[in-house]
């Protein structure tokens, strides 16, 4: 049977202070719960409370489990990981960018683990090759742009956009951005350092401005005409056209997302994931297994793709509404352990680049 996902919190939000999901009623729903697990697991996530916590009260009230939730930004999680050391009550870390989860793995917060489930049910190359973290769901990294100002059929690769014929029409945020860092990295594995030096060189030649704001800033810039093109990830567009506000909806319809290196023969479009590890310091790994499980399941899946605006890592599951009228798409396969592995590389290539 289907479950049923809450799109609401029962509970109040104590900003990044622990607190327990607890169902409506609680007594009376643990009374009919299966008794195939118990106890607790302790998540800290980078992903906002809007965005995981209704699952994670349906794993609570499907398993019989309690759910403690600590959110925060990525880089605060982790330095409160390393600091707590074998102390630290987290089982779970939540984070996005492959090139975070590498930095857990490499500050040796997170332990290895596999399950039969998940080995199946995610690809190998969203899932760190040493097992330390699995992806849940996946972006892209792509093009949008003005379709009054730039035609489709000009539009290839990521590497025709240091082409000089784009000239003061690009956005893109800081090189500080691990987005970005990641996506130079992906560049570093396919074409070499030497090639992607040059390729950084020629990007940063045809700024429109100097980077500043976020992606969605680059996208809103891009439908404001103070550049042509921006370089984005997808589920910051996705959330523009489901927004109830009709200014970001504008934006949305203004513009056109386009997929890169799509052409026979090339890598396909650059993705990245928002992901999940054990922590080393974890008490309650099992039922850390267990929510990873959950958290892959096809419904869960489902409900995290559409609140997320982003696609799924399990296969056959439907991408989000906001993003599905784009199409399917080819992605670079190739395994997201390099975005991490070639980071510090990216960034040194950045800098020479000129890449503010």
């Amino acid at each position: 049977m289907k479950r049923s996902i809450k799109k609401s919190l029962s509970f109040s939000n104590k900003g990044t202070s622990l607190f327990t999901l607890t169902a409506t009623s609680a007594l009376l729903a643990l009374s009919s719960l299966p008794a195939h697990a118990s106890g607790e697991v302790n998540v800290y996530s980078a992903r906002s409370e809007a965005l995981i916590a209704p699952l994670l009260e349906t794993f609570s009230k499907e398993n019989n489990v309690k759910v403690n939730l600590i959110t925060g930004s990525a880089d605060a999680l982790l330095s409160r990981l390393q600091s707590e050391g074998s102390a630290s009550p987290a089982d779970v870390f939540i984070t996005v960018d492959a090139g975070r989860l590498y930095r857990a793995k490499e500050a040796g917060v997170l332990q290895p683990f596999e399950t039969a489930h998940l080995d199946k049910a995610v690809p190998e190359h969203l899932h760190d090759r040493d097992g330390y973290w699995y992806g849940l769901s996946q972006r892209a990294r792509v093009i949008f742009y003005n379709p009054e100002k730039v035609s489709a059929d000009s539009l290839s690769t990521y590497e025709d956009l240091a082409d000089p014929k784009w000239k003061g029409q690009i956005c893109i945020r800081s090189s500080s951005n691990i987005y970005n860092q990641s996506l130079v990295a992906s560049m570093i594995d396919a074409k070499g350092e030497a090639a992607t030096l040059e390729w950084i060189k020629g990007l940063v030649a045809n700024f429109a401005r100097p980077p500043a704001g976020g992606d969605t800033d680059q996208i809103k810039a891009a439908a404001a005409g103070v550049c042509n093109i921006a370089v984005a990830n997808t589920y910051y567009f996705g959330r523009l056209g489901s927004s109830d506000k009709a200014e970001d909806r504008a934006v949305f319809e203004k513009l056109n997302m386009f997929w890169p290196n799509q052409a026979s023969g090339e890598r396909g479009a650059h993705v990245n994931v928002s992901g999940i590890g054990i922590t080393t310091a974890s008490k309650n790994t099992d039922n850390a297994k267990q929510l990873i499980e959950f958290l892959t399941s096809t419904e869960s899946q489902e409900w995290y793709a559409h609140v997320n605006n982003e696609y799924p890592v399990v296969e056959g599951v439907a991408p989000p509404a906001s993003l599905a009228k784009f199409g399917e798409f080819k992605s670079d396969n190739v395994s997201l352990s390099v975005l991490g592995e070639n980071n510090r590389q990216a960034v040194k290539l950045m800098d020479q680049g000129g890449w503010k």
